[in-house]
């Protein structure tokens, strides 16, 4: 197996390991998601189609509008369409229609189930004005208890107050009366009741965010619209109501330019008919006067020329005519106002900026409605109507002056022709003046008429401007929650959530946690071996072991012992027992546990063994000893010597520093540290040291040296001289890895040499690649889910 293989196995046991968090959040998750999916709101979608009419000619219109500037775009962008469809004052007319301020609830254990489609158990009505109650925001609650009389209070809580229906209820938006409904009233006994009355133009907003209305693709005139609504026939309604509206408003619009038009044509026929009737009257009187009767025979050459000149004359005059008026009817405007369209003038330039005159008019009057003339959409609609307006004061100029200077000529034309027809009789040249005035006038009054039936026909049949193509339909499933969704991610939240902790764990972990990683770290700089890993213990669980005893502490010391003859048999070449230093970084990593375990498991096969607590400076052997005698009776009897007295005194002899003791079955000797000195490293450092371990070697098979810990003082290193094996201990959970790159580095420097490791406390679930010591020797524990 390569290292890839073990990584990976490794990798996947650092998660494996913890299998039961996996199952505990995964079991949550899903029971979240079920409880979500349970007692969630369903949401539902309604769709629908429409497609936007255009009118007749209005490309070839348009163009024309392009050319003299007025306005930019070639034709009408369906994204205009949609934000007129969108318009604010489209949704409160929709909210208002379909009263959907005003909402029902019946108040469940858990969730509220909402009421509508008007099978209420009763109406509401309203003793204050519209205007008040449309911008009010009020919620109450009512226990129906009897076909007579209902409980009533405005928090869920209470208190509730006893009401008669028909009675007044004085709320903060004024008198309200509740109106039984007899048919639903029964259906919703001993139910309580909650009504949310809500400001219009913030329900008409709600929906206006919560609407999707956009087209089928770039070159279509199609748009889709939807909507999404805890109540599938509300969104139904909402959207086939906005649509209707919108076409509604449209008609609305195309009618009052109708009748806008049909009112200015009215009052110049009522003009211009006067005007006939006096020509006509001059033109009898003159005949009665003179006794005229047919002036035919007279110079019909020029006649037919004066004819032609005549005839075009009359048809500038006319355009100049009509012009001058709609100049003046621009200008004599005050605000925005609708202006006559199709009144006939030549130019359709004039004509289709009138026509987008009147929408943009239109489009401002419905916006006043619900808004003042600050709001930015009307500024801007002023800004492009003011626009409009001086186009075509602009182009009605530029067509008067052209037609004044038409008129000019035509004039001087028919003037040098009838200077030879006045050569007549005056007669004649005023019978004729007569006639052309009369002809003048007659045509202008038959053009006006012709229009004003134009009008009239427009008006009747003013279309709307959407089609609807599907109207507002529902899937009839609820569109979210979705379970199956739901599920996947309550899965992979649950499954993520104790990954991520523990990969995050992972990354800010620094201390060593068992053996493989200890192996890890030191691999690459050092060939120092991992002896043994010693499991952690608990408070109550023995803190020496006997010789016949199998826990997994027991075993993982066997297991240590055994390494540990393995090195010392292949470093050591004589038959003298062998010095065993063991040190750690700090103080608190298990060294006098490991030193005084590791003397009993050794002194259980019946070999000598002496235990040398070489911690002079902070002496710990001792107080252990204490403790696990319950009180010390045998070494607080007398006054201990040490192996501070050893090295101090001469007179001191190496028997005088040993005390042997009896724990169990097993004979242990142990050399208590003694006083504490005040140069400790000076007396390490004295020949006493070598000669007492020259004895020891003679006396002994396994001396254990228990020492300080080698980052905090020297006192190890200078022990460190006189073993045979050095084993370093680690703590899971508390050694940093970043402070074994000191005795690490010791190692390559050659300051010291044979150290082994030892990882101390280490959980159960961390123990070597996964497994347990004393197989077959540990104690059985019952699972919880065991039944017997």
């Amino acid at each position: 197996m390569n290292n890839s293989e073990l990584d990976l196995k490794s990798l996947l046991d650092s998660y494996l390991k913890h299998w039961k968090w996996f199952i505990l959040c995964l079991a949550v998750a899903i029971l979240m998601a079920v409880v979500y999916v349970r007692y969630s709101v369903p949401m539902y979608s309604a769709s629908a189609k429409i497609q936007i009419l255009e009118e007749n000619g209005s490309s070839s219109e348009l163009s024309v509008l392009q050319d003299l500037d007025v306005f930019s775009g070639g034709t009408t962008k369906i994204e205009d369409e949609i934000e007129i469809l969108k318009a604010r004052s489209n949704f409160i007319q929709v909210v208002k229609k379909l009263k959907l301020n005003v909402r029902y609830y019946v108040i469940g254990n858990i969730r509220d189930n909402e009421l509508y489609g008007g099978n209420f158990p009763f109406t509401i009505n309203f003793i204050s004005a519209d205007s008040i109650v449309n911008k009010s925001n009020h919620h109450f609650y009512v226990d129906l208890k009897s076909d007579t009389s209902f409980e009533y209070s405005e928090e869920e809580d209470g208190p509730y107050k006893k009401y008669d229906y028909g009675s007044k209820i004085k709320t903060k938006i004024g008198d309200i009366i509740l109106v039984p409904e007899t048919e639903y009233l029964n259906s919703y006994k001993n139910k309580r009741l909650k009504v949310a009355i809500d400001p219009i133009p913030l329900v008409a907003a709600e929906y206006r965010d919560n609407i999707v209305v956009s087209p089928a693709n770039k070159m279509s005139n199609i748009i889709n619209i939807t909507l999404t609504d805890p109540v599938q026939k509300r969104a139904v309604d909402i959207i086939n109501e906005l649509v209707q509206t919108n076409n509604s408003n449209a008609v609305e619009d195309k009618k009052d330019i109708a009748d806008r038009t049909t009112k200015f044509i009215n009052d110049r026929i009522t003009e211009i008919y006067s005007n006939l009737s006096s020509v006509d009257e001059s033109a009898e009187t003159f005949k009665e006067s003179r006794g005229i009767a047919d002036l035919g025979s007279q110079s019909s050459v020029n006649f037919n020329r004066s004819a032609s000149s005549e005839q075009e004359l009359q048809s500038a005059s006319i355009q100049l005519n009509i012009a001058n008026s709609m100049k003046d009817l621009i200008s004599d405007q005050e605000g925005y106002d609708v202006v006559p369209t199709n009144v006939g003038l030549n130019d359709p330039g004039i004509a289709n900026a009138a026509q987008k005159y009147n929408e943009l008019v239109a489009q401002r009057n419905r916006l006043l409605e619900s808004s003042n003339e600050k709001n930015p959409v009307i500024v801007k609609l002023d800004q492009q109507l003011e626009s409009l307006k001086r186009g075509m004061q602009s182009s009605l100029n530029n067509v008067t002056n052209n037609l004044d200077l038409q008129v000019n000529s035509l004039s001087k034309q028919l003037s040098q022709i009838n200077s030879r027809i006045y050569a007549a009789p005056s007669n004649e040249r005023a019978l004729r003046d007569i006639s052309r005035q009369q002809q003048t006038t007659e045509s202008l009054y038959l053009y006006l008429l012709q229009k004003r039936e134009e009008s009239q026909i427009t008006f009747a049949s003013a279309a709307p401007k959407s089609k609807i193509v599907d109207a507002a339909y529902g899937a009839g499933l609820p569109i979210a929650p979705k379970p199956k969704v739901v599920y996947l991610a309550a899965i992979i939240l649950g499954l993520l959530i104790p990954f991520s902790v523990i990969y995050a764990q992972g990354l800010l972990e620094n201390k060593v946690q068992n053996k493989i990683e200890l192996e890890k770290l030191i691999s690459n700089r050092a060939s120092a071996p991992v002896l043994a890993e010693l499991p952690k213990i608990g408070k109550k669980d023995n803190k020496l072991v006997s010789g016949m005893d199998r826990s997994v502490l027991g075993e993982s010391l066997r297991i240590l012992r055994t390494n540990l003859d393995y090195l010392l048999r292949k470093n050591l070449k004589t038959d003298l027992g062998s010095v065993t230093l063991i040190t750690s970084s700090v103080s608190g990593e298990g060294k006098t546990f490991l030193s005084s375990n590791l003397a009993m498991v050794l002194a259980s096969t019946k070999k000598r063994v002496l235990l040398i607590g070489a911690d002079i400076r902070n002496p710990k052997l001792h107080d252990f000893y204490l403790n696990l005698k319950g009180g010390g009776e045998q070494l607080t009897r007398k006054e201990i010597t040490g192996l501070t007295e050893y090295l101090y005194s001469d007179s001191v002899g190496f028997k005088d520093a040993i005390t042997p003791m009896i724990i169990g079955d097993t004979k242990i000797d142990i050399v208590f540290s003694g006083k504490i000195p005040p140069n400790p490293a000076e007396l390490l450092m004295s020949d006493r040291l070598a000669d007492f371990f020259e004895r020891a070697r003679a006396n002994y098979d396994y001396i254990i040296v228990d020492s300080a810990p080698m980052l905090a003082v020297t006192d190890t290193l200078l022990v460190s001289d006189y073993a045979d094996q050095i084993l370093y201990v680690t703590k899971a959970g508390v050694t940093e890895r970043k402070v074994l790159e000191y005795p690490i580095k010791l190692l390559e420097e050659g300051k010291i040499k044979n150290m082994s490791f030892i990882v101390n406390g280490v959980k159960e679930s961390n123990l070597g690649y996964g497994g347990k010591y004393g197989y077959g020797y540990g104690k059985t524990v019952k699972k919880w889910w065991s039944l017997s």
